[in-house]
């Protein structure tokens, strides 16, 4: 089975925001989407390991903001490479207004956002599928909105050697983000420590 099947899937990129007990947050998705029209629901599902997903379900809401083609990688660096966890993604970061819900939207390099209600959950193992009522959207901007296909091939620097090693040894990269892990074998269970993506996200590369 070739699993980079998976990356022929069509895929637009988000940046969900939330706010709950005093917190702001935000992680970086790929699985925004409308799947009902009458009534209205959008879909989004989130890794149980961000943040981010705690604070949806405690919050009952989110933002989501429609990432554009003049997203810069720090955008995708700022949100998706550091846990908020660890970092408070809104210290030091301006380029955002508070939407009606109290809920942060961003405000450059995206093209719309959207105020989500959460009315139902569905556990799908790591992530859950949070299905969405939008109370408000906007249209920011004119621009294009980024494709998954348009971050890798324009936006994400292309990844560098993390130093020399040994020639013939076994290599472990994140197609996602860059990262580098060194042996003979992968864990079915590894999780790419910069973006949270798991082993069938990784490429085995013999130098």
């Amino acid at each position: 089975m070739n699993t980079k099947a998976m990356y022929k899937l069509s895929y637009g990129l988000f940046v969900c925001t939330v706010g709950s007990g005093g917190k702001m947050n935000g992680c970086i998705t790929n699985t925004a989407v409308q799947i009902a029209s009458e009534p209205n629901r959008i879909s989004v599902a989130i890794n149980k390991a961000n943040l981010t997903h705690d604070m949806v379900k405690e919050a009952g809401k989110c933002n989501i903001s429609v990432l554009s083609t003049d997203a810069g990688f720090e955008v995708f660096k700022h949100f998706g490479f550091q846990s908020g966890r660890d970092v408070d993604k809104f210290a030091d970061f301006s380029a955002y207004k508070l939407a009606d819900n109290g809920i942060p939207y961003i405000t450059e390099g995206t093209n719309a956002y959207f105020s989500l209600d959460v009315k139902k959950e569905v556990d799908l193992g790591s992530h859950t599928l949070f299905i969405c009522e939008p109370v408000f959207m906007d249209v920011l901007a004119d621009t294009a909105s980024c494709t998954y296909e348009y971050y890798q091939n324009n936006i994400k620097p292309k990844p560098q050697p993390v130093g020399e090693t040994p020639k013939g040894e076994t290599i472990w990269r994140c197609q996602i983000c860059g990262y580098e892990h060194i042996g003979e074998e992968l864990p079915d269970d590894f999780v790419c420590p910069i973006c949270k993506h798991g082993k069938e996200d990784f490429e085995k590369i013999i130098r």
